[in-house]
């Protein structure tokens, strides 16, 4: 550690733990990807988020060294991936998968800002920022160039400001009476969490289709099931506001059953995914303001952290979930020292 820094923060270690965690799947998934991509603009921004994990992962670990900090096991292409196995995934939802990891980077690196303190750990995830905002923009400028983009649903443009004149405002639920209009706050993050759980139904089967162990094939499938369940709940809502809900373009997977990943590394990508879905959920909830909306994101969430409390139980089985750095139980080391 550099004379001039002070240690690092609990959560600034939190915050490169986790990273190094994410960019070590990423590279490995990335560089899967590589192998099997025929699509040269594609490529190009594939070859690109590749570039940027090598490049944190370089910077973590001598940040981790430096700081006399026990690097994560992580994954590797030694241990998770199979470089061999055959092609997995269409271009297009490679494509659509750099897309959505690109939003969750997204929303990751702010936090990480916002939970340090050291300017050099803050520099380090302000430039991650602007690199994964690229990334998005490259993606985003791909997608929309091939007409692959899928678009929110659009709204007719108001024509005056107004503002609440009743408490029914809030509520979802009326037996005499229809709902209100979805608001375009509402609208949107039915979207956002339709697509996502596109992305999740998707990669659960794939998951489970390459899967050699049985409960690891059940839990990935029950994933694909709660997703599905999950873009109907946010579909009918759009639906009944008659608005048409978003529909991706073929995403498809193909039929090899040959594994190029690690259980390990499926399970803790689920697990991170079920992570982000249920932030997004808590997001939502706050945001929307129809008390039938809210309800549904709560009794959801909570169906995603039964599902990934499961998932997590299945990585302590296999000895495959990484404990992040945490301090000692002082009652413990008490009970334990030496008495003289």
């Amino acid at each position: 550690m550099s004379d001039r820094c002070p240690l690092l923060t609990s959560a600034e270690i939190a915050c490169i733990w986790t990273a190094y965690m994410q960019d070590s799947m990423s590279k490995c998934i990335l560089g899967y990807f590589l192998k099997h991509l025929e699509d040269e603009e594609i490529r190009s921004v594939v070859k690109y988020s590749y570039d940027l994990a090598a490049s944190h992962i370089e910077k973590l670990t001598a940040l981790f060294k430096e700081e006399k900090l026990p690097i994560p096991t992580g994954f590797s292409f030694e241990n998770d991936v199979n470089l061999n196995a055959p092609r997995l995934y269409t271009d297009m939802f490679i494509l659509t998968y750099i897309e959505n990891m690109a939003k969750f980077g997204l929303i990751g690196y702010g936090g990480f800002i916002a939970m340090s303190a050291r300017k050099d750990i803050r520099t380090y995830f302000r430039e991650g920022l602007q690199e994964v905002s690229d990334l998005y923009e490259k993606g985003m400028d791909v997608s929309l160039s091939k007409g692959l983009f899928v678009r929110a649903p659009y709204i007719s443009y108001p024509t005056s400001s107004d503002f609440v004149d009743t408490h029914k405002y809030l509520s979802g639920f009326s037996l005499f009476s229809s709902q209100r209009p979805l608001n375009v706050i509402e609208i949107s993050h039915l979207y956002t969490n339709i697509q996502t759980n596109l992305m999740g139904a998707k990669l659960a089967i794939s998951f489970a289709q390459i899967s050699p162990r049985k409960e690891i094939q059940q839990w990935m499938l029950r994933g694909k099931d709660i997703s599905e369940k999950h873009i109907q709940v946010f579909t009918k809502a759009l639906l009944n506001n008659d608005i048409q809900p978003p529909v991706s373009s073929d995403i498809s997977i193909t039929d090899s059953t040959t594994p190029p990943f690690s259980d390990k590394l499926t399970l803790f990508h689920m697990g991170l995914l079920s992570a982000a879905g249920t932030g997004n959920y808590a997001t939502a909830a706050a945001a929307s303001q129809r008390s039938d909306l809210i309800l549904n994101y709560e009794r959801l969430s909570f169906e995603i952290a039964q599902y990934a409390k499961d998932g997590a139980d299945l990585m302590i089985k296999h000895a495959w979930l990484e404990q992040p750095p945490g301090t000692k139980d002082k009652t413990q080391l008490a009970k334990k020292k030496d008495t003289k």
